[in-house]
């Protein structure tokens, strides 16, 4: 190691500015943060490849240095403290590592990346204590924006979008019909796809209004009116957005609206809206500019914060804590891992009173998706009224990761494929109702099952918890998907209507899934 005297100035320093009695606890916390980062790599691995390649989230790749800045912006309050190790940040150790369990047991991607952000902060409640958790609050919770997390929300704010967009239309006297997320109009025919959800922006302005809030402001009320400007001006601008690229298009045509849109909405726009939101904000910027962005005297005077202290715990049990933690989540992980129901050699497809297999072409190509699927079925049914149903049925012996019946681009709606979201189904007892839209344009209705157990839901949220605590307890369960789907054509019954008759003719879909995965 270099003597101190041979660093560089600026790095002399810092180092000059960190007490003797923080210098250790810093080591610790840092070989601490880079020990975890090291377990649980390949979450950290993916939500890097998620900042670096998904536009949805390069803002992220800002956030490290915006948190390093933010704790050195407290530097001298927290410098004042003397670091304790406390227990209670090994009970939010605990839940971050459960979280991660639960995360892996499912394969849900979003509980995974959570926890392991929320390991650094609870081993920093741990090897710190609660008055520098308090001085280093903000930075602490900051740290939850590291998680790429909104994918969750683009059907919700495509169909907001395009409900926006009819409204601007109607205004500008545009005529226009709507068929969920997709927009016709005499000059074109428009699709507010995900891509145009404005989940982007919306993310992004969420980040940067959390940061100026904290910074700018210092009243609660103006920080909860500037998050909510934050809010609701990103999800009106992509109104705007969508009705200005249709408007462009009625007197220059689509080709010339859409290189416009990727260009000027793409890098000006958004940038035009964020400086708006910033100088409506501006006027209301009650913090000075050289007042502390904690309350020093405050942290040390606080009695409550005197009594959570006492909840200490040595430093070298602080450490064994998170690091036995951390290794049991990981065999927990490894032993469920290890667990898979029994498959059955061949399983065939059902014969369907009045029902035949039929071999004619759907209008448009259609392959539901079931990564991982031990078994698979695809057939088509017709009967003697005409009605035509398409049968996808997947059987796996175990859910986790590249193993998902109810994952994200999972099932009736596959990733890069030519078919979109257009707007919910009608409903289906025990299931998920979707009304999907390929060019054409051609429509279809997909209603989906998932099945493990004694349960049977159209909730990938319901099947997930029961996937969970089949994990943990061990328990091999297998899971199904079957999805049964019918076009909508000019002179042909309703899709709910051939649906309806076809789950008429094989009676409780329960059982019947049950019977064609031989599982019962």
């Amino acid at each position: 190691m270099l003597p101190e005297n041979t660093l560089p100035a600026r790095a002399q320093g810092l180092l000059a500015r960190v007490p003797d009695y923080w210098r250790a606890p810093l080591i610790r916390l840092i070989a601490v943060w880079l020990g975890l980062i090291a377990l649980f790599l390949g979450d950290w691995r993916d939500m890097a490849w998620q900042w670096w390649n998904s536009s949805t989230y390069n803002h992220i790749l800002l956030i490290p240095p915006i948190l390093g800045w933010l704790a050195l912006q407290r530097g001298a309050e927290t410098a004042a403290i003397m670091p304790r190790a406390w227990w209670p940040g090994l009970v939010v150790m605990a839940g971050a590592v459960f979280l991660w369990v639960l995360g892996d047991f499912s394969g849900l991607n979003l509980a995974r990346q959570l926890a392991v952000v929320v390991m650094l902060q609870g081993s920093a409640l741990a090897l710190l204590g609660p008055r520098v958790a308090a001085a280093q609050l903000f930075p602490l919770g900051y740290m939850l924006t590291l998680v790429p997390f909104g994918d969750e929300l683009i059907p919700f704010l495509q169909t907001i979008t395009a409900k926006l967009t009819m409204q601007l239309l109607a205004l500008s006297q545009l005529p226009a019909t709507i068929d969920g997320v997709f927009i016709t109009t005499r000059f074109g025919y428009f699709e507010v796809a995900e891509a145009c959800s404005g989940v982007k922006f919306l993310i992004a302005m969420l980040a940067y209004g959390a940061l100026v809030s904290n910074v700018c402001f210092a009243s609660w009320w103006r920080r909860a009116g500037f998050m909510a400007l934050s809010l609701v001006v990103p999800v009106l601008a992509n109104g705007v957005r969508a009705w200005g690229t249709i408007y462009i298009a009625s007197w220059r045509g689509i080709e010339f609206a859409a290189s416009f849109d990727h260009i000027f909405y793409g890098w000006v726009f958004f940038a035009v809206v964020m400086a708006l939101v910033m100088a409506a904000g501006w006027r209301f910027f009650d913090r000075k500019v050289d007042a502390p962005l904690v309350d020093g005297a405050a942290i040390a005077a606080s009695s409550l914060l005197a009594r959570l202290e006492r909840l200490a715990l040595p430093v070298s049990a602080a450490l064994g804590g998170i690091a036995a933690l951390a290794l049991a989540g990981l065999a927990w992980s490894a032993a469920a891992n290890l667990i898979a129901a029994p498959m059955p050699d061949l399983i065939t497809l059902p014969e369907v009173a009045g029902w035949h297999l039929e071999d004619s072409a759907p209008r448009f190509e259609w392959h539901p998706l079931h990564t991982g699927a031990d078994h698979r079925l695809v057939a088509r049914y017709a009967d003697s009224k005409g009605h035509v149903v398409d049968l996808s049925f997947a059987l796996y012996a175990a859910q986790g990761d590249g193993k998902e019946a109810g994952g994200f681009g999972q099932g009736a709606l596959p990733l890069a494929s030519h078919w979109a979201w257009e707007e919910p189904g009608t409903a289906f007892d025990d299931a998920k109702s979707d009304v999907i839209q390929a060019p054409g344009p051609v429509h279809r209705l997909a209603v989906t099952w998932l099945r493990t157990g004694d349960l049977l839901t159209g909730s990938n949220t319901r099947l997930k918890l029961a996937n969970m605590e089949d994990r943990l307890l061990l328990r091999p369960r297998a899971t199904m998907t079957l999805i049964l789907s019918a076009e909508a054509s000019d002179g042909t019954a309703p899709p709910e209507d051939a649906i309806r008759s076809f789950l008429a003719a094989t009676g409780p879909i329960a059982p019947w899934m049950d019977r064609m995965a031989r599982v019962r």
